[in-house]
């Protein structure tokens, strides 16, 4: 097989959607000798921010000389960013040779067992801890659960540390219509005696997390009680038992983002006091002041300004509104909008009524792309048009500013069609 018709295999597992469970995971992964046994591995999890805090702490630890593996996902340019070595996606001939020893398992498996058949989602994670724990090993794995973490593929693992960035209203037609339903499919990421930095906002939500810490004897390091942060303008002091960090300014922008990277510090300074690894501090900070993030507040354009920003839920939404107000100083923007199913979207759009002069709604080539006039018909606002060719609208823009928004997918559609690299 070559690279397209590897991926070509990978894709048409989208054919049997998603099936939660672990089983198939560690039927395939004890036929490959368990290479994620062999991980020095960091677990995210979370609705929101688990992104930007992997990225956090794999400049940090790069920028410490450690070899770091990072599995993330939806890819935002290329498919081979999901599995990335110290930040640099792999290889289509290593994709190649993954799918060369994978595919044969699965096949085994859909063949011997009655577990089914694995999905898309459970060949790549697979292929990454096949990659990291046999083919290329390195010194940590900064492993992003998918959906949820209870059921998630990445779920088969022991890590060194747990970080659960957020718990949201998200995927609520799979894990729950209510903060205390994600907040139970979440805790999972909470594992015996392992450490688990979070932070979680939610009164009921928040119970749940730090009776199941105590349960599962973790130490547990909580955003706004064990760690605090003083905002001041574009930078922020950061504080955690007697570490005090002061003038972190991100490159990152939003207030959430400081939220993250606080977590990521945190994690990074209990993994110092354990003795896994040797932190430089200002070699640290340095690194995650440098971090950028694609589809996050991601300016393409300044004249006209162009903003791309992957919000996908309420509370991402809510963050965006919040960034673009603060750290933009606009008033108004023009609002081009697409998302998929199983989204808040009504409220999603109701939320940009405060920031949008005008409202456009399209659809992108992703099989769970909501339909056009779906989308315009939850819309509130009366300045609202539907946009059947965003390539051109996009190229033909000469409003003031733009915010493209909406789904991670959307956005990773319009770089590549638009060429914002």
């Amino acid at each position: 097989m070559n690279y397209l018709d590897s991926l070509y295999w990978i894709h048409e597992r989208t054919k049997f959607g998603i099936k939660p469970g672990v089983k198939r995971m560690e039927w395939m992964l004890q036929r490959l000798g368990n290479p994620e046994q062999k991980i020095q591995a960091i677990h995210i999890g979370g609705t929101n921010g688990k992104g930007s805090t992997v990225a956090y702490l794999r400049d940090a630890l790069l920028n410490n000389d450690y070899q770091v593996g990072t599995f993330t996902s939806p890819y935002i340019e290329s498919f081979n960013e999901r599995i990335s070595l110290n930040g640099t996606p792999i290889s289509n001939e290593e994709i190649v040779e993954l799918v060369r020893r994978v595919k044969p398992v699965s096949e085994a498996m859909d063949e011997e067992t009655e577990l089914g058949v694995a999905t898309e989602f459970e060949i790549i994670t697979t292929m990454m801890y096949l990659y990291f724990g046999e083919i290329h090993p390195v010194d940590f794995v900064i492993v992003e659960a998918g959906l949820g973490v209870k059921n998630d593929s990445t779920n088969v693992i022991t890590p060194i540390l747990s970080v659960l960035t957020s718990i949201g209203l998200d995927h609520t037609d799979i894990l729950g219509n209510t903060y205390i339903d994600i907040a139970r499919d979440k805790s999972a990421i909470i594992k015996e005696g392992i450490p688990v930095v979070y932070a979680v906002k939610n009164e009921e939500a928040l119970k749940l997390i730090r009776d199941t810490t105590e349960n599962m004897h973790a130490k547990s390091l909580e955003f706004d009680r064990d760690i605090l942060i003083v905002s001041e303008d574009d930078e922020f002091t950061y504080r955690y038992k007697d570490y005090e960090l002061e003038n972190i300014a991100l490159d990152m922008l939003g207030e959430h983002q400081k939220e993250n990277a606080a977590l990521a510090i945190t994690a990074l300074i209990e993994l110092n006091e354990q003795g896994l690894i040797e932190i430089d501090f200002n070699k640290m900070i340095d690194g995650i002041e440098q971090v950028k993030w694609k589809g996050r507040i991601e300016r393409v354009s300044e004249k006209p300004l162009i903003i791309l920003d992957g919000a996908h839920n309420q509370e991402s939404v809510d963050a965006l509104i919040d960034t673009i107000e603060k750290y933009y100083h606009l008033e108004k923007v023009d609002i081009l909008f697409s998302a998929i199913a199983g989204k808040p979207i009504h409220h999603m759009l109701h939320a940009f009524d405060e920031i949008s002069e005008h409202i456009y709604v399209t659809q992108f080539n992703f099989p769970k792309a909501l339909p056009i006039e779906k989308l315009y018909d939850e819309v509130d606002s009366e300045q609202k048009s539907m946009v059947e060719d965003y390539v051109t609208f996009i190229q033909n823009y000469d409003g003031d500013a733009l915010l493209i928004t909406g789904s991670l997918y959307f956005i990773s559609e319009v770089k590549t069609k638009l060429g914002y690299h």
